[in-house]
């Protein structure tokens, strides 16, 4: 009786280990997926071996109930012990095989930092329906974002940035409704921003500097209620400074800097919620707005390298707090108000401007 129970023990074993283990198809996706890679110094795929790539697979995780791939979480710069041991950072060489897209049940796609990585984000992954994080920053990856990448309907993060993605911004962008983390800075892409930006209800985060996007800031960007950070800098954005971006509810970044934005200050920009602008670099005139007070809170105001004229707000001296102010090579005129945040600025914020005096400057 005892042979009997030891085979139909052995037996049940290697039926629950058939049921939890991954699918013989996601298997097959995963190594087809690594050989389009190589990583020379961390063995980081050493682990991918055997039937059962839910279990001691690197960077793999599966769902508990289904037993699909819906996890790769492969990061070149890690606190974990395997690059401990390495002392050093990754380096990874290949392109991400088209593959990936059999792993129809992936929710997470985490490519980052491995410095080498290149081609082309596969087309086909627009078709991962299940899709909620894609982040790719830190290769060499080229070509363009997936013109129908608006199909990804639960895609909270799209994180490219650091890369050399080419080519327009989608418009079927805009249908990403659930996405909240927009990453595409220091890339290649070039063009306007899609004129119905303001669709993505749910973006918290829009970070596009570094690279050679033109045409005007869209007014429809204001209409994204939860965007706190908004960062256009280092490209070749033109036309005026929508006023509407200062009745922003939560908007407390706005860099745009470094680019060709002409016309003048919107006054609401300094009544705002915004505490950190940088609008240095660009091509604006007029005077700046002399509608600071004691709501006024900026850990940072910086306009220099425009064509501003007139005074210093005497305003500024009500604002509760100014951390830095730079408003140095503009056409500014006049004596620099004293007290704070004036008397802990240094003469380099004023500078190379027309006829400016007093403290931290020439007497007047």
């Amino acid at each position: 009786m005892k042979p009997v129970f030891t085979i139909i023990s052995a037996l049940l074993l290697a039926v629950i280990a058939t049921v939890n283990s991954c699918s013989p198809s996601d298997r097959a996706a995963l190594l087809a997926f690594r050989a389009a890679l190589h990583e020379p110094y961390l063995g980081i795929f050493d682990s991918w071996t055997g039937t059962d790539c839910c279990h001691n697979w690197y960077g793999v995780s599966c769902d508990s109930e289904s037993h699909r791939v819906a996890d790769i979480n492969l990061r070149g710069e890690s606190e974990d012990p395997i690059f401990e041991r390495a002392h050093r950072t990754g380096y990874m060489t290949g392109f991400i095989s088209p593959e990936i897209c059999k792993l129809t049940r992936l929710s997470s796609i985490t490519i980052a930092d491995w410095k080498g990585i290149t081609g082309e984000i596969p087309k086909c992954i627009s078709t991962l329906s299940f899709l909620r994080i894609l982040d790719l920053v830190g290769n060499k990856i080229s070509g363009e974002i997936p013109y129908d990448i608006g199909k990804l309907n639960r895609l909270t993060v799209l994180n490219i940035a650091d890369n050399q993605i080419s080519g327009r911004i989608p418009a079927s962008l805009t249908s990403l409704s659930s996405l909240m983390h927009l990453d595409l800075r220091n890339n290649k892409i070039s063009g306007p921003i899609p004129r119905r930006i303001g669709r993505l209800g749910m973006l918290s985060r829009a970070l596009l500097s570094g690279n050679q996007i033109s045409g005007p800031i869209p007014g429809s960007i204001s209409r994204i209620y939860r965007l706190a950070d908004l960062d256009l800098s280092m490209n070749k954005i033109s036309g005026s400074i929508p006023a509407s971006l200062g009745k922003m509810a939560v908007l407390a970044t706005l860099n745009l800097d470094c680019n060709k934005i002409s016309g003048t200050i919107p006054p609401t920009l300094l009544t705002s919620s915004i505490g950190n602008l940088n609008l240095s670099r660009n091509g604006l005139a007029g005077k700046i707005p002399d509608v600071f007070g004691p709501r006024s809170y900026f850990t940072v105001i910086d306009l220099s390298y425009n064509k501003l004229s007139g005074s210093i707000p005497r305003t500024l001296t009500a604002a509760f707090y100014i951390g830095h102010l730079d408003v140095s090579y503009n056409h500014l005129c006049g004596r620099i108000p004293a007290g704070a945040p004036f008397d802990h600025l240094e003469a380099s914020s004023f500078s190379h401007n027309h006829c400016l005096c007093g403290k931290p400057l020439r007497a007047c």
